[in-house]
């Protein structure tokens, strides 16, 4: 399996929705840093998937050379996924993007992960996601809504 690590955002949202187990259905196991561990307002519940491993970065130091516009978990994410040679980052801040594939890191956000859902068979359809994380007051500009629906061919 691909060695993944995620970001707070996208476990927020998809445990909002109740999806989180998309991300053992496609990746196995979840590297997810302590930083976003701490961020995380369900971190209880990380208790429940065995799919989800809470890992410490080594190198605390690197923290330093990133802005200081990214957040403890975002930084955490991209020095964790240099150690342990992560495949994939989930990631849906812009600028945390931006740094990440600045690092060589190949990234996705919750809607590149609910189009992979599809693209696998884990979703018949997208729409009641994207809308469902709408009514849960997650930001989808509306081009981005319709690009989505459009690659899922659901427009």
């Amino acid at each position: 399996m691909r060695k993944v690590v995620a970001n707070s955002t996208p476990l927020i949202i998809l445990s909002n929705i109740n999806k989180i187990k998309i991300l053992e259905q496609l990746y196995g196991t979840i590297y997810v840093p302590f930083g976003v561990f701490e961020e995380v307002n369900f971190a209880g519940d990380f208790k429940n998937y065995d799919f989800i491993k809470i890992v410490n970065i080594k190198n605390k130091e690197a923290k330093q050379f990133f802005p200081v516009s990214l957040h403890k978990g975002e930084i955490e994410v991209m020095i964790l996924a240099k150690e342990i040679n992560a495949d994939l980052c989930i990631i849906d801040d812009y600028l945390a993007r931006k740094h990440a594939k600045n690092l060589g890191l190949t990234v996705t956000g919750t809607l590149g992960v609910l189009i992979k859902a599809k693209e696998n068979g884990i979703l018949k359809d997208v729409k009641p996601m994207l809308d469902e994380m709408l009514n849960k007051n997650f930001y989808i500009d509306r081009k981005l809504y319709n690009e989505v629906l459009e690659i899922c061919r659901e427009n």
